[in-house]
């Protein structure tokens, strides 16, 4: 099976469909990312998709619905948590401006201060 992500506005993945590797398999036996993109086009009446690979191999990840497409990098990643985060073009994930604290102690981010709050300190809500 192979597997393709809707992409909407803002490049966020709608959602993930499966279809049979032999829609995406040519006459001389190789998959073709177009032929899928062709197929669920006409079927869904919409025009962006991108393949998604279970494995990660390409594209980084998996996409999931909430994902974001980012073609700059040819790449999915995941929701971006907090407006201040950055990408990480290493891993295409998001970090915070200010790394995680090292003394073994569990943190929560707070979007407000722009900073690590040890998360015994955090008032329950």
């Amino acid at each position: 099976m192979a597997h393709f992500a809707q992409i909407g506005l803002n490049n966020k993945v709608i959602s993930v469909t499966a279809i049979d590797d032999s829609i995406i398999t040519d006459a001389n036996n190789n998959q073709r990312e177009d032929l899928g993109v062709d197929f669920l086009a006409n079927l869904s009446g919409w025009a962006i998709w991108k393949r998604t690979w279970k494995d990660g191999s390409q594209r980084q990840r998996f996409a999931g619905k909430g994902f974001i497409y980012n073609e700059d990098y040819d790449v999915f990643m995941p929701p971006k948590l907090h407006a201040s985060w950055v990408i990480d073009t290493a891993t295409f994930t998001w970090t915070a401006p200010v790394a995680y604290p090292t003394d073994g102690e569990y943190y929560i981010w707070n979007e407000t201060s722009q900073s690590w709050q040890n998360a015994e300190q955090v008032p329950n809500s």
